[in-house]
């Protein structure tokens, strides 16, 4: 792959630090959930994820829907990120909700959002390696 743009942030002290990009947009502290022990202060990886997969995955909708000629710009894309105990470590599991425009209907809807799935960045990256269920609403 030839990028077409490279995104770089640093992050200091974990999860109960600040990250920050390298053209300064982006500086955020981090604070560890309540639900895993910490204080709720912050932002956590787990969010900045989410935003990103799903601004990613709007992206996606809206190309393969200019590609079928349905107008999905409308469409808002909620993404869950869930954060558990696996084995010795941790696993993430997504679930993408996808609330269609009115007029498109949900089988034209679904097989958009499938699509979308098949050429999103995000999907790409976490194919095989964990869980995303798609939700049509």
């Amino acid at each position: 792959m030839d990028a077409i743009y490279t995104a770089a942030a640093t992050a200091t002290h974990g999860r109960d630090g600040r990250t920050v990009s390298s053209d300064g947009k982006v500086d955020l502290a981090l604070g560890i959930p309540v639900e895993m022990g910490g204080n709720g202060q912050g932002t956590n990886p787990e969010q900045l994820f989410a935003a990103g997969y799903a601004a990613c995955f709007g992206s996606a909708l809206g190309l393969v829907g200019r590609a079928a000629k349905v107008d999905v710009s409308d469409a808002a894309v909620t993404a869950e990120v869930g954060i558990g105990k696996q084995g010795e470590g941790f696993a993430l599991a997504v679930t993408l909700r996808v609330e269609l425009p009115e007029g498109v209907d949900e089988e034209t809807g679904r097989k958009l959002v499938e699509q979308a799935h098949q050429v999103c960045p995000y999907s790409n990256a976490t194919r095989g390696n964990i869980p995303v269920d798609l939700v049509v609403e």
